[in-house]
């Protein structure tokens, strides 16, 4: 099972030096995704363990997962404007050295990264757990905070049109890439498993698929 996943070979690839059906290979693909998916972590469960580290903030980022492009209007919503590719949203969670603690549901790609955040009530549940998230400047507009409170997502900041940076803009913009920068090698880590390059199955095992190797990808990491 573990060739499907990590080298992204064909069901019909170990099916025919086993002398068995490609179909059997699936089947067995699909019960070990889904066993290994319900081991994953939940949002609340995360964010508490990290409180109780002594943890103050996770990194906050999301990634497009892509799928192969299908015919019809029902595969019309996977199709991101963004990326000018048809695939699936995922957002992830991660400590500040990079290790993978939560990833979201897998949406389709059209939908933006601050949709998703709300749709999983994200700032809610990092104020009830006492902790902030940094994030890049996709998810500006995410806290809905009261400006006199602690914000519980931290971005940068963007220029305009007509309003430059400032130097210290410039350099707080600088010092926040430095720290999320672990968040992109726990996606790294997690797309080395190439049955991500191209997801070719159907578009509604894609939460599964990403939460299975997830928890793959923390036993392989902590090993």
């Amino acid at each position: 099972m573990l060739a499907v996943l990590r080298c992204d070979q064909r069901p019909g690839d170990p099916a025919g030096g086993n002398a068995i059906h490609r179909t059997t290979v699936a089947r067995w693909v699909r019960e070990v995704v889904g066993l290994l998916a319900a081991r994953a972590p939940r949002l609340e469960r995360a964010l508490k363990k990290i409180a109780r580290t002594g943890g103050g903030v996770v990194l906050l980022d999301g990634t497009l997962i892509r799928t192969r492009r299908r015919t019809g209007t029902q595969n019309r919503k996977n199709y991101s404007g963004k990326s000018k590719c048809h695939g699936l949203l995922v957002i992830a969670l991660t400590d500040d050295r990079g290790r993978l603690l939560w990833a979201s549901a897998a949406r389709p790609g059209r939908t933006s990264e601050i949709t998703a955040c709300r749709h999983d009530q994200l700032t809610t549940k990092l104020r009830a757990a006492s902790l902030g998230a940094i994030a890049d400047l996709g998810f500006i507009g995410l806290d809905d905070s009261d400006p006199d409170a602690d914000p519980s997502v931290i971005t940068g900041y963007k220029a305009a049109r007509n309003r430059p940076l400032t130097r210290g803009q410039k350099l707080a913009n600088t010092a926040l890439a430095a720290v999320r920068a672990p968040v992109e090698h726990g996606f790294a880590h997690l797309k080395n498993w190439r049955v991500l390059g191209k997801v070719r199955i159907d578009p509604k095992w894609g939460t599964a698929l990403v939460r299975a190797l997830l928890v793959l990808t923390n036993r392989e990491v902590s090993r």
